[in-house]
């Protein structure tokens, strides 16, 4: 799926005075990487976790009222959100390599990237290859694959980036694109530094469900 770059950078234009709120995971990058969430499940911005550890059913920020580009792409969207946020990669900033837990298609979720904002110089690798993600071109990843970003350019890399529920919906788009069979769940497997990273996180929300993943994890 493409979408309108031009739409895509009018909206953001709105919403550039919005506090963008530096990401949790401090340790996961350098330099300057910032948030700020259109759904969330308090229907505030400032809300950019996107973990829903009580699965609660998010709502549109106030922030969305504005944008209705990124309205109409999200309604475009037939199934449920679970994170909807613009992430913002300041130039010379870089995403360390790491791996996601439960963010590939077959494990039920799934992430969108559509960059809003990018430039030549941006390095996004995944799985030891590197994708060039156009401005307004919709990018499903297997983010449990190790990935990493680096912004080398003078700009800021800008994404819209949206959590999703897999359903039928989702299936026949999915399945249009590749065989069901290259969706099926292998047997995970997360390396020390990734679990550490997992547990922080967790920390940080402080949630029953946050302290009873991180018991699994410690097993």
């Amino acid at each position: 799926m493409h979408f309108d770059p031009a739409k895509l950078k009018e909206d953001l234009r709105k919403v550039m005075d919005t506090p963008w709120i530096d990401h949790y995971n401090q340790n996961d990058y350098d330099g300057k990487w910032s948030s700020i969430a259109l759904m969330s499940p308090d229907g505030k911005s400032d809300n950019i976790y996107a973990f829903n550890a009580n699965s609660k059913e998010i709502t549109a920020t106030d922030i969305l009222d504005s944008c209705s580009y990124f309205e109409d792409i999200l309604d475009s969207f037939h199934f449920e959100k679970a994170a909807v946020r613009l992430l913002n990669l300041a130039a010379g900033a870089q995403i360390k390599p790491h791996s996601d837990y439960c963010l590939g298609y077959e494990d039920g979720f799934f992430r969108l990237h559509i960059p809003v904002i990018t430039n030549q110089e941006v390095v996004f690798i995944l799985d030891d290859k590197r994708l060039i993600m156009n401005e307004g071109e919709c990018w499903y990843i297997n983010a449990n694959f190790t990935h990493s970003v680096s912004n080398n350019g003078t700009d800021d890399r800008i994404h819209l980036v949206v959590d999703g529920i897999r359903n039928d919906w989702t299936d026949t788009l999915f399945f249009a694109q590749h065989s069901e069979k290259q969706f099926q769940k292998p047997e995970p497997i997360i390396d020390d530094h990734t679990k550490r990273l997992m547990i922080e996180q967790l920390e940080l929300m402080n949630t029953v469900t946050a302290r009873a993943l991180i018991e699994e994890l410690k097993k």
